[in-house]
């Protein structure tokens, strides 16, 4: 059973050493993601999920250990899902980058509440795919928790990386009141196509939540919105 969520966005920037001199603009998110974490902590949960999106055609489960990096971003920090304590890496492929940012932000709480995996979706999973891989997610222990990470827009102002689409903060609103109020319906009802259109990459983690929540009776708080950058960041916890 579901008995608790925290979403997360997830760019890089998130970590000092990437971000370096802008580091301090995203101090809130940072503090807002570790209370998101607190409350997964709250749940005691049995085992924790951290799901994110992957680039198209890709996707599947990583194991406790597995290993990610944010070199490609010019700076030699490594990660492993977990932490340290996890024991040998019992995978090769290297995490992608929104479970990397996970383990960094598990790392930086010093997560040892529960068991840690990983999961990534396809960025372009049909909603109703996000929802049958969410509902699948709870089924093996009494209490599962999920840490969900992903981006809205990324389409909020002329310097975005999608530049500026009149559209993106109607979206991004949509996605901060459906978290902000655990609205299952409202989360699956995020069009993949405005999404993609968007760059949205949140849309199908957001969808797999909404299909691990179902039955449940979690209520939802959202914890911090903006859109530095131009891209849409949110962080909710649900429990």
């Amino acid at each position: 059973m579901l008995v608790a969520a925290a979403v997360c966005p997830c760019p890089p920037l998130l970590v000092p050493q990437v971000a370096g001199g802008a580091a301090q603009e995203l101090d809130g998110a940072r503090a807002a993601c570790a209370d998101a974490l607190g409350v997964l902590a709250a749940a005691r949960p049995d085992r924790l999920v951290a799901v994110g999106s992957a680039p198209q055609g890709g996707g599947g489960a990583y194991p406790a250990g597995a290993r990610g990096s944010f070199r490609g971003f010019g700076v030699d920090v490594g990660v492993r899902l977990g932490g340290a304590g996890t024991g040998p890496a019992t995978s090769e492929r290297e995490l992608p980058l929104s479970l990397a940012v996970a383990a960094w932000l598990l790392e930086r709480v010093g997560w040892e509440d529960a068991p840690v995996e990983g999961l990534a979706v396809p960025e372009d999973l049909a909603p109703r795919r996000c929802a049958e891989t969410g509902a699948a997610l709870p089924g093996r222990d009494a209490r599962v928790a999920l840490l969900v990470m992903g981006d809205a827009s990324a389409c909020r102002s002329v310097k975005a990386p999608g530049y500026l689409d009149e559209r993106a903060a109607g979206f991004d609103t949509a996605a901060a009141r459906a978290l902000s109020t655990a609205d299952l319906a409202a989360l699956r009802a995020l069009d993949p196509g405005l999404a993609r259109e968007l760059k949205a990459a949140g849309r199908a983690p957001w969808q797999v939540l909404a299909g691990a929540a179902e039955g449940t009776d979690l209520t939802g708080a959202l914890l911090y919105e903006d859109a530095p950058y131009g891209v849409g960041y949110l962080v909710a916890a649900w429990s």
